[in-house]
């Protein structure tokens, strides 16, 4: 069984939130929209926990797979729907990884279990979001 999660976000003005998970870290919640917002938004915090879940899976696939991996950025680029609530209705992921001799076909199966096994964040998604990928690789 999983174990349990907690996170605690506390109002300090306007919409300004201050987040702490039972991991002991924390961060700044705010709209996007005010001038001298400090924080992030909670979509912009779905889509970086998105592309933090899956880089996750895909450096520790990678490893497993003893692929020489040297970097990786992830992009996450989310299109919401025009109505409430503006959920996101399509994820774009753009992988580029670096590295001498990656076998290409084993970085995609590791973009793939990704997806459609270990990713938490991607699975609690609605059903209906489209998720997109591609795939870039660099040699170095």
């Amino acid at each position: 069984m999983a174990e349990p999660m907690r996170a605690s976000i506390v109002w300090e003005s306007g919409m300004r939130f201050l987040a702490h998970a039972n991991s002991g870290h924390g961060l700044v919640l705010d709209s996007a929209a005010p001038a001298g917002h400090l924080g992030a938004s909670p979509m912009e915090l779905m889509a970086i926990a998105v592309g933090g879940c899956t880089a996750m899976d895909v450096v520790a696939i990678l490893e497993k797979m003893r692929q020489p991996l040297a970097g990786l950025k992830v992009q996450v680029d989310g299109k919401r729907a025009d109505s409430n609530p503006k959920y996101f209705t399509h994820l774009k992921i753009t992988y580029r990884i670096r590295g001498r001799g990656l076998d290409r076909d084993k970085v995609a199966r590791a973009v793939e279990l990704s997806h459609s096994t270990y990713c938490s964040a991607l699975a609690s998604l609605r059903p209906d979001c489209r998720v997109t990928s591609t795939l870039e690789i660099e040699e170095s």
